[in-house]
């Protein structure tokens, strides 16, 4: 059940965070661009949010500092303990495809591969 933050009814929260209400944007997603130094107006543009969302989220922002902030950081915590599981999960799988014997038929392409990564190098 989705509970109504201000009386603008563009931040909602949920069980997962706070939303702008009628998208699958959260205010964490405004907060990764803010904090990489993006202009209002081009998050705004980049998230497709009408001016009023982006002024009623800008405001919630502002005025909830400390708790969207503390929110954002576990949020942050969280997407780090995603990415590290897949790397290290990943990391397996990717050892266990490159210890393959190439496929026959493509030792022409593979060559051609390994000739390119070794000018990266």
């Amino acid at each position: 059940m989705a509970e109504i933050i201000n009386s603008q009814t563009t931040v909602v929260s949920t069980s997962e965070g706070l939303f702008i209400a009628g998208t699958r944007i959260t205010v964490y997603d405004v907060m990764d661009y803010l904090k990489a130094g993006w202009p209002t107006k081009l998050v705004q543009n980049w998230l497709n949010l009408t001016e009023r969302q982006i002024t009623d989220v800008m405001d919630y922002i502002e005025n909830h500092r400390e708790e969207v902030e503390a929110e954002y950081q576990q949020v942050l915590q969280y997407s780090e303990e995603i990415r590290l599981y897949w790397e290290r999960r990943n990391r397996k799988r990717f050892a266990k495809i490159a210890a393959m014997p190439p496929k026959p038929g493509r030792e022409e392409a593979r060559a051609r591969l390994q000739a390119w990564k070794s000018l990266r190098n």
